[in-house]
């Protein structure tokens, strides 16, 4: 496996994101190649984290405005660069990214880490392997918080999502920072979108964002499939605290929350609300309201 890695100088002087840098290292299981992930670590290192996931195509940039507020009420805040986004490696090849793979890769940084009474927010593919992290070690998950993603099993193609699908496979070059602002509401700053854009020199970085979209289990003839069942009959029995926040104007995963609300015990009776004017990318459309949101769940929640 050819494994790349952003130069820090992509880094410098980004706007709104002055975190500290920490790294840890997993080894690829069919390869035994180390693999370096970036996350971002803030707050009373013995204070229950909150996990923060982001998805497709963006890193650990799109919670800069989580973090001081989730700090100042107490918390540890952990975001994690995906492997092939951010400041973590990035296989060369299309061919290294499979859905199992990157489950594995962040199952053993989490439990590398030993995170335990996590509160996780996830989004976008951080959902998708988010939400297979909490069924595989639900005794370290204190409760979710989950907004525009889901765990598909086989179904859920849209006309959304179909268009992305063929948007992404067939660009010539992969526009990273003009994919995440076509994402929120709002219009990016130029220093924004060239954040977005930083973890990438050129195309040959971004093989994992290529191969993201094809790896959605929209179908049953997908992968891992039969992992998401199963991950699923974990979570149909997960009784801790469960929120849903999706946002009213994302077309890939609209009215996604319903599934979580009616499957997932945990998620009976909680104060689920949709972001009004929130895009995909949510996160950049809506941080203050959420991160508030964050804060009092957690506070309503605690002992639950």
């Amino acid at each position: 496996m050819q494994v790349l890695r952003t130069p820090d100088d992509r880094f410098d002087g980004l706007e709104g994101y002055d975190f500290a840098p920490h790294y840890a290292e997993v080894s690829d299981a069919e390869t035994g190649t180390a693999l370096r992930i970036h996350y971002i670590d803030e707050g009373p290192r013995d204070a229950p984290p909150v996990l923060l996931l982001h998805g497709e195509p963006s890193w650990s940039y799109l919670y800069r405005k989580f973090v001081g507020p989730l700090v100042a009420a107490g918390h540890r805040v952990i975001a994690p660069d995906l492997i092939g986004f951010g400041k973590s490696d990035k296989p060369a090849s299309r061919t290294d990214y499979t859905y199992e793979r990157h489950v594995q890769w962040m199952s053993d940084w989490l439990t590398g880490l030993d995170l335990k009474g996590i509160t996780l927010f996830c989004q976008d593919w951080g959902g998708l392997i988010g939400l297979r992290l909490a069924a595989a070690y639900p005794d370290r998950f204190a409760r979710l918080i989950i907004a525009n993603t889901g765990l598909p099993i086989g179904t859920g193609w849209s006309e959304g999502f179909d268009a992305w699908l063929k948007f992404s496979q067939s660009v010539p070059q992969f526009p990273v920072g003009f994919i995440v602002n076509g994402g929120t509401t709002r219009d990016l700053t130029p220093g924004e979108i060239a954040a977005y854009d930083a973890p990438f020199p050129d195309e040959s970085f971004k093989e994992g964002a290529r191969q993201f979209p094809t790896l959605v289990p929209v179908t049953p003839e997908h992968a891992s499939v039969a992992e998401n069942k199963a991950a699923w009959d974990v979570l149909s029995r997960f009784a801790k605290p469960v929120l849903t926040c999706f946002s009213d104007k994302d077309a890939v995963t609209h009215g996604g929350e319903k599934v979580i609300i009616e499957r997932i015990p945990g998620a009976k009776g909680q104060p689920h609300t949709i972001i009004k004017g929130g895009g995909h990318f949510l996160q950049e459309d809506a941080p203050e309201e959420l991160a508030t949101l964050i804060n009092s769940f957690i506070a309503n929640t605690k002992g639950a």
